[in-house]
């Protein structure tokens, strides 16, 4: 049976924000941990980050990193970024093309911070930024960290690193496997355009 998505382009919105509302929550969704690439002049870059916001009305996606992050000196030269999200039983796939803010110390981390829960918190705690060399395998953190052996009040440490990125969709590509047939199409927000695309 086909699914009401397979002809209707409206239903295929409806489809992908559900999708993407879902994986906020849902830590086992497939597109809770979308590839996400940017790239400044020739250097490409890409790795995998966790869902953390989607929001319909405003044609945002969102995710947390370190402030300290070889992407965010990226995105600070280049903020045009894509992330790709795949589900292999749905059989979809998102390709979104987005420019990137960059929200460090603001109203907007305020708001995340405090939603950001202890376990999470040592990732930001690190003295060392991520990507940094080191003579010997390491966590970056020190044993008492490791060990989860700190207060919530000691991780606020961590706040000045927390860093969100909003990312404002430019387009989504959609793509379906069927054996009757792919379908796929293209989603224009700038333009407001929706277009049929062969697969």
């Amino acid at each position: 049976m086909k699914p009401k998505y397979y002809d209707n382009i409206n239903e295929i919105q409806n489809k992908y924000w559900s999708m993407l509302d879902d994986a906020v929550s849902n830590r086992s969704s497939p597109f809770r941990i979308p590839v996400f690439m940017c790239s400044n002049q020739n250097q490409i870059d890409g790795r995998i980050v966790v869902l953390r916001g989607s929001d319909r009305k405003n044609n945002l996606l969102q995710f947390h990193t370190d402030f300290r992050s070889p992407k965010v000196d990226i995105l600070k030269k280049n903020n045009k970024a894509s992330l790709l999200f795949y589900d292999k039983e749905e059989k979809i796939q998102l390709r979104v093309k987005v420019d990137c803010e960059i929200n460090n110390q603001n109203s907007i981390t305020e708001v995340s911070w405090k939603r950001t829960q202890h376990i999470s918190r040592r990732c930001y705690l690190t003295d060392s930024p991520p990507g940094t060399i080191s003579e010997n395998p390491t966590s970056g953190m020190i044993s008492q960290l490791e060990d989860f052996n700190y207060t919530m009040e000691q991780s606020e440490e961590g706040y000045k690193n927390f860093t969100v990125i909003n990312c404002k969709i430019n387009s989504i590509e959609w793509l379906y496997l069927a054996a009757k047939g792919h379908r796929r199409a293209k989603f224009d927000f700038k333009n407001n355009k929706n277009s049929w695309l062969v697969p």
